[in-house]
């Protein structure tokens, strides 16, 4: 029985990375679109939020942080649809892709250290979501300009240019990421005993919602990025 029970907990587990990566990823190729669009600022910084209220979603059904990794690659997986349908290198999205990786190792990092504490108050995730979005974006900055050096990063390239680039995107990312990951940790604890308690119970219609869920984020994001969204 005991074996059984672990065993649909793992699978709960599972679908859960599934359908919270594939949102995320979703959310970037959408969310993206709509912002550029929209010629709103602060885009990078939205999406870093976006990514933790998601995972704040995560931490507040299961708690388990070593999740937050796999989330974010089934995003940046998401993301790289633009290979297939574009018919583009992996470059193309590589500045994206790191940073979205880099979100989920920070938070991850962050909540480990953190530890119980997390859990425990509103402060503490309003700072590990703080801290997450400053360590995330300094280890991006390093990294992506010599991944992809793209023009925007490349402005950065001068005396100073570091801070600058904290200054200009890390606070950002840090002030998104401090308010959307508590949201997201309390949406999570709200979704426990409607999404967790039932799945177990019933679990054909569990999988089957969360695959449609997954399928359509899919279907959603390749159609959004042959429509060059």
């Amino acid at each position: 029985m005991e074996q059984r029970n672990d065993q649909a907990q793992r699978g709960t587990l599972v679908i859960a990375i599934l359908v919270l990566g594939s949102l995320w990823g979703l959310s970037e190729v959408v969310v993206n679109g709509g912002i550029r669009a929209a010629g709103l600022p602060y885009r990078a910084g939205i999406l870093a939020g976006v990514g933790m209220g998601i995972m704040g979603i995560a931490m507040g059904l299961f708690g388990k942080a070593r999740m937050l990794v796999l989330i974010g690659l089934l995003a940046v997986l998401l993301k790289q649809l633009v290979v297939p349908i574009l018919h583009v290198s992996v470059l193309c999205k590589a500045n994206s892709c790191i940073a979205v990786m880099f979100q989920g190792l920070a938070l991850a990092t962050v909540v480990s250290v953190m530890g119980r504490r997390f859990e425990k108050s509103d402060l503490a995730r309003i700072t590990t979501g703080v801290s997450a979005g400053l360590l995330a974006a300094l280890a991006f900055y390093p990294v992506g300009i010599r991944v992809a050096p793209c023009p925007y990063l490349l402005s950065f390239c001068r005396p100073g240019g570091y801070g600058a680039f904290m200054a200009a995107e890390g606070l950002i990312w840090a002030a998104f990421s401090g308010i959307l990951l508590p949201a997201g940790y309390w949406l999570g604890q709200q979704m426990e005993g409607v999404i967790l308690v039932p799945g177990r119970k019933k679990p054909v219609l569990y999988y089957a919602v969360s695959g449609a869920v997954v399928a359509c984020c899919w279907v959603a994001g390749a159609l959004a990025i042959a429509a060059g969204i």
